[in-house]
């Protein structure tokens, strides 16, 4: 276990104004999250951007402690004519510093490609944005035996063409298409660990700038599985879907993960 550990969630297409100030009305209250060895994240829908982090207030960051703001999606396009679309620009005026790209739900249901991420991943770091680049593999593609081709593929085309001082910034997410959303199976801690591994394996072929880029777990994490994901060694962190979509339910994890948070001042493995 690597520390910082990142963890977070992200709301999809949930959350009113109100519902998204009472979340972290929930988590100010809270300081089971403000501990150095956590990097904790969050990522509203784009209408609940600004009032979260005016929410957030002193606790919203995007460098150093505090809770990271992230957006769902941007377009690679600074303005222009694309109807219904969110630029970096605008990703960044609400003061999110953290984009989450190439989710499954969007390639699968609106058509994104891996050039298609690639080009934003670019915009994302011309703009100083983090992205977290999502890449996981259908359950016909792990059936196939073509889980890692398909996961070392999109990362791949992802990180096409970004210079060093932006490799540093990324975030991978590995999440199995198989194990997310309602009715989803989440992966064996075994199952991440060695996809976890392989990825480290194609990012470190990258590069040494991209050998050290955090890769996290998402896929039906809950309270139940998060300790055993989390202390698998190729696992950096957690991202989490319904589960912490109410705010009690993210704390819970988080209070999960951080009993078993190695001290800084110990190996990893020695404290685990």
């Amino acid at each position: 276990m690597r520390l910082p550990f990142w963890i977070g969630t992200g709301w999809k297409m949930n959350k009113t104004l109100a519902e998204a100030r009472d979340y972290v009305g929930t988590l100010r209250r809270s300081a089971i999250w403000r501990d150095d060895r956590l990097r904790p994240f969050i990522i509203p829908p784009f209408t609940a951007l600004a009032t979260v982090r005016d929410e957030l207030g002193e606790d919203a960051a995007t460098n150093g402690h505090g809770i990271l703001l992230g957006a769902q999606n941007m377009h690679w396009a600074d303005r222009g004519a694309y109807t219904g679309e969110v630029s970096p620009l605008m990703v960044k005026d609400c003061g999110a510093g953290l984009i989450e790209l190439g989710h499954s739900e969007r390639r699968a249901l609106f058509n994104e490609t891996d050039e298609a991420v690639n080009l934003k991943v670019k915009a994302a770091s011309r703009h100083g944005l983090r992205p977290l680049i999502c890449v996981g593999e259908t359950g016909a593609e792990r059936q196939a035996g073509q889980a890692v081709e398909t996961v070392t593929r999109q990362l791949r085309i992802a990180l096409a063409g970004i210079e060093p001082a932006g490799l540093k910034q990324v975030l991978i997410a590995y999440e199995p298409v198989w194990a997310i959303g309602d009715g989803g199976v989440p992966a064996t801690p075994d199952e991440a660990n060695d996809m976890h591994v392989e990825i480290r394996r194609a990012l470190a072929a990258l590069g040494p700038a991209a050998a050290d880029i955090p890769v996290l777990y998402g896929g039906s994490v809950n309270r139940a599985n998060c300790v055993a994901l989390a202390r698998q060694p190729a696992v950096d962190g957690l991202f989490i879907g319904r589960s912490a979509w109410e705010a009690t339910g993210f704390l819970g994890i988080i209070a999960s993960i951080q009993a078993v948070l190695p001290t800084r001042d110990k190996p990893s493995a020695g404290s685990l």
